[in-house]
């Protein structure tokens, strides 16, 4: 079975995770060690997608 490390979606560079063909990730915080950087993504067949948050909006009364 192939394996492959997940790639920080920012730096490129390799974080400490390895998935392989059927792993299947969702909604998934990962978080770089080299940026520090954190991202939440979606992973399927080694197909990575960054999920865009929504920007935290002011409570208005």
């Amino acid at each position: 079975m192939r394996e492959e490390w997940i790639l920080c979606p920012f730096c490129k560079s390799k974080t400490r995770l390895k998935i392989q063909e059927n792993t299947v990730l969702e909604n998934f915080p990962l978080f770089c060690p080299k940026c520090r950087q954190k991202a939440l993504v979606n992973v399927k067949q080694f197909k990575m997608s960054m999920i865009k948050e929504p920007d935290a909006q002011t409570q208005s009364r």
